[in-house]
């Protein structure tokens, strides 16, 4: 088959390897414009952008796909359009391009968890599983006919990039073993099934933790949200970040929002089991090792976080 391709950060990539070394045709690559990345804020392409370029596919970039960009899709007559994670809406001119529409790879158990970040609002709700689906595009959100539903347990320690980088190793083989099955036609999609719930796109806010919840959901919140946006608390009027913590569920319980230390171990209460602070970044300076923070403080006891 004739294939088109869309999408645009890193977890997008393995399905594009995949294609571009499968049996099929990828006329195009369609991903979002280059984006102002670092302190000196240069255009940068994205991952998928630059690996196009080194497979040497054609690229068609845009934020949001209008007639242009429809038509630039339209004129090579894909017979399918592939779509990971691209960061934009299709609408119908587009759906409608390829001659069999698109199939959409989405990191999570569908219906639940429909949107922009299945698998951060699946690890900040506690879900003890996840996974993928490969199903056909429709102009409602992700509601469109399933083709392959892949499960996948969630480890008690897993980040949400951690779950995303397997899924997207595991996805990339779904949705190819789903590309040849449609060219052969032996392909069966069959209607969603189950309580919808939305994954709603991250915020600043998500991001900070909730320090008087049970440990277990701020734990799990902190998860979530790793690496991107980044767990934050707030300590004296600014933004302390935190990128790596456990629960401690045997450590003495703090109050919420208190540090405290043990055997060199820095801990920060919450309201049931503290978390075990590993690395940390206070505001304007790098990252570090949480008990070196804790060693530089003057006055560690009148440290708290809200």
């Amino acid at each position: 088959m004739r294939i088109v391709f869309a999408g645009t950060p890193a977890v997008a990539l393995p399905t594009l390897d995949a294609l571009a070394a499968s049996r099929h045709e990828l006329l195009a690559v369609v991903t979002r414009a280059d984006a102002p990345l670092g302190r000196k804020r240069l255009l940068t392409p994205s991952p998928v952008a630059a690996r196009a370029a080194e497979l040497g596919v054609a690229t068609i970039k845009a934020n949001r796909l209008r007639e242009p960009e429809t038509e630039a899709v339209r004129e090579r007559a894909a017979d399918l359009g592939v779509i990971v994670a691209y960061g934009g809406l299709l609408r119908a001119p587009m759906l409608a391009a390829p001659r069999l529409g698109w199939i959409n790879l989405h990191f999570s158990l569908l219906p639940r968890w429909r949107g922009a970040a299945p698998v951060q609002r699946a690890v900040m709700a506690g879900d003890s599983e996840t996974g993928s689906a490969v199903f056909q595009l429709v102009e409602e959100l992700d509601a469109g006919d399933v083709f392959s539903l892949e499960r996948r347990p969630i480890g008690a320690d897993e980040t949400a990039g951690d779950v995303l980088a397997a899924l997207s190793v595991s996805g990339a083989a779904q949705l190819a073993s789903v590309v040849d099955a449609i060219a052969d036609g032996t392909a069966v999609a069959t209607p969603q099934r189950g309580e919808v719930t939305i994954a709603a796109k991250l915020t600043q806010g998500d991001a900070r933790l909730p320090l008087a919840a049970a440990g277990d959901a701020v734990y799990a919140r902190l998860r979530g949200v790793s690496p991107e946006p980044g767990a934050f608390v707030i300590v004296g009027g600014e933004r302390f970040k935190i990128h790596a913590a456990r629960l401690a569920k045997g450590a003495d319980r703090l109050p919420p929002g208190a540090f405290g230390s043990r055997g060199g171990r820095v801990y920060l209460g919450t309201g049931t089991h503290p978390l075990e602070l590993l690395t940390v970044q206070p505001a304007g300076k790098k990252a570090m090792a949480a008990a070196d923070w804790w060693r530089g403080l003057q006055r560690p006891e009148e440290v708290v976080a809200e």
